[in-house]
C-alpha cells in the first residue's frame, strides 16, 4: 500500500503529461469528448483511479470539462498556468507591447466610466508614488497600484480579469523600467498627465497618453535587439 501511494502521484503526473502532449499534437480538438476511462487506462498502462485523477486535475486548470452522463469533453488545449508560465517567459519586449495594449485600451474606458472614488485612489497612488523618492520597492508598489486603479476604473470585468491574469509580467516590466537604466520609466509627470486626462474624460488624451508612457522603452528595446 505504501508503495501505491508513493507511486501515484509520478503516474498522475505522467497520465497528465500525456493527454497535453496529445492535445497540443491535435489528436484531440477543442469540443471532442475524450476516450472513456477504461480506454485510456488501457492506452497508458495505468489503473482507472489514475486516469481519474489525471482527468480531475485537468479539469481543475480549464483544460477538460466533465459532463453529467455525457463524458469528458476538450476545453481548452493548454491550462491558465501553462499560458501564463509562456508569458513569463517572453521576451520583455513582448511583454511590454501587451502591457502597452492593455493599459492603452483601458486609459480610453476610464476616461469615459472613471467614478469620483477611481479619481481618488488614483491621487492617492500617485501621491505616495511621489512620496516614496528613492525608495524604488515602495515606488513600484505605488506605481503597480495606479495603474490597476486606471484598470478598474474601465469598467470592464473582462479586461480587469486579463490584466490581474498577466499581473505578474506587468509588475516584472514595472521593475525592469525601474532598476534598468538603459530602460526608460515614464516620469511622474506622464503618470499626472494621464490622471488628468482620465479625469476630463479625454478619451484621446488618456489613450495616446497611455501609449506614449511605454513608447521609450520599447523603442530602446527594439533598438537593442
Amino acid at each position: 500500500m505504501a508503495n501505491s501511494l508513493r507511486h501515484r502521484p509520478s503516474l498522475v503526473d505522467e497520465v497528465i503529461a500525456n493527454l497535453k502532449s496529445a492535445l497540443e499534437q491535435g489528436r484531440w480538438a477543442i469540443g471532442a469528448r475524450l476516450p472513456v476511462e477504461a480506454e485510456l487506462a488501457e492506452t497508458f498502462g495505468v489503473s482507472r483511479n489514475t486516469v481519474r485523477e489525471a482527468v480531475r486535475v485537468l479539469c481543475h486548470t480549464g483544460v477538460l470539462e466533465t459532463r453529467q452522463g455525457a463524458g469528458t469533453f476538450v476545453r481548452a488545449l493548454r491550462g491558465a498556468g501553462d499560458t501564463l508560465r509562456e508569458v513569463e517567459r517572453a521576451r520583455l519586449r513582448d511583454q511590454l507591447e501587451v502591457r502597452q495594449t492593455l493599459e492603452t485600451d483601458a486609459a480610453r474606458l476610464a476616461a469615459l466610466r472613471r467614478r469620483t472614488t477611481d479619481l481618488q485612489a488614483m491621487r492617492d497612488a500617485l501621491a505616495a508614488r511621489k512620496a516614496a523618492g528613492d525608495d524604488v520597492d515602495a515606488r513600484i508598489r505605488h506605481d503597480e497600484r495606479f495603474h490597476l486603479v486606471v484598470v478598474e476604473a474601465a469598467q470592464n470585468q473582462a479586461l480587469t480579469t486579463l490584466y490581474l491574469y498577466f499581473a505578474h509580467s506587468v509588475i516584472h516590466t514595472i521593475e525592469q523600467t525601474e532598476r534598468n537604466h538603459h530602460l526608460p520609466e515614464p516620469s511622474h509627470a506622464e503618470h499626472e498627465a494621464l490622471l488628468h486626462a482620465i479625469e476630463a474624460g479625454d478619451t484621446d488624451g488618456a489613450e495616446c497618453t497611455a501609449r506614449a508612457m511605454l513608447a521609450p522603452s520599447l523603442n530602446a528595446l527594439n533598438a537593442a535587439s
